[in-house]
């Protein structure tokens, strides 16, 4: 599912070669059907079980982008010489990144490469974002946000997030705050990597809305895995979740899946 940014956020539902404007389909019937394929995003081959968020088994173990320091950019090996890919990780980790605030479900902390601004955003149903910091790579923003964690959570609560309950946060103040608590960590870093490789971002907190026309009371979730079929009308789409009168489902989950779609 691809996003813009707009007022709502505009969302696209990617199908083979076939593009669904699903902001047109709010208030309209929409079936997903899964076939019970599942293809390899990286190779293309048939698996039994998608890993990674679509990937087989053997790329899910060969790729850089499956490696555990994505998830935890502080553990990146690239320098000892055991990055998976190392052209791949010179492509996407050793470039400018952002450290931000951002509100979904409350406060949080977390990174993006430059070039995500403000797709990462929106990915996660955020109604307000605030770039905080730059760095050079994608492990020096792993080591700051790691500080972050000591006072923020860097977790949305995606059920939280599908209410609509969201309450609307003063990011400026938080990060005043936030930068003044951890400056001695942040002086560290500095030290470490060079004055000029974290740099203060002074930018203004972001806003988002999204195209939703009535919000769950109670947030029920659909799994292809459980159920191959998911019919309802669709109510809203916000973060990568599209919102039904009989329940919720993350397309993201299930990327890989061949599904047909009718709407």
């Amino acid at each position: 599912m691809a996003v813009e940014p707009g007022s709502p956020a505009r969302y696209t539902l990617r199908a083979g070669e076939a593009r669904v404007d699903l902001n047109a389909r709010l208030g309209h019937p929409l079936r997903l059907t899964w076939t019970g394929a599942i293809a390899c995003t990286q190779c293309g081959r048939a698996t039994r079980k998608s890993f990674g968020q679509g990937h087989c088994y053997p790329c899910f173990k060969k790729l850089a982008q499956c490696d555990t320091c994505i998830m935890k950019p502080e553990l990146c090996h690239f320098f000892q010489g055991t990055c998976r890919e190392p052209e791949w990780g010179e492509r996407h980790c050793f470039q400018p990144h952002v450290v931000y605030l951002a509100n979904a479900s409350g406060l949080k902390v977390g990174i993006t490469r430059l070039t995500q601004v403000p797709t990462r955003w929106l990915d996660q149903g955020a109604v307000q974002a605030l770039p905080i910091l730059e760095v050079d790579s994608r492990q020096q923003s792993g080591f700051v946000e790691v500080l972050f964690k000591d006072e923020v959570s860097d977790r949305t609560n995606w059920r939280a997030m599908l209410k609509g309950e969201t309450r609307e946060l003063d990011l400026a103040g938080e990060r005043d705050r936030l930068l003044e608590r951890l400056a001695p960590g942040l002086a560290e870093l500095r030290q470490r990597f060079g004055d000029g490789a974290i740099r203060v971002l002074d930018e203004a907190p972001r806003a988002f809305d999204y195209p939703v026309l009535e919000y769950p009371r109670k947030v029920v979730s659909h799994n292809f895995d459980k159920s191959p079929e998911v019919t309802g009308t669709l109510l809203g789409i916000k973060g990568q979740y599209l919102i039904l009168d009989s329940g919720v489902i993350n397309l993201r989950k299930f990327t890989g899946y061949e599904v047909a779609v009718e709407a």
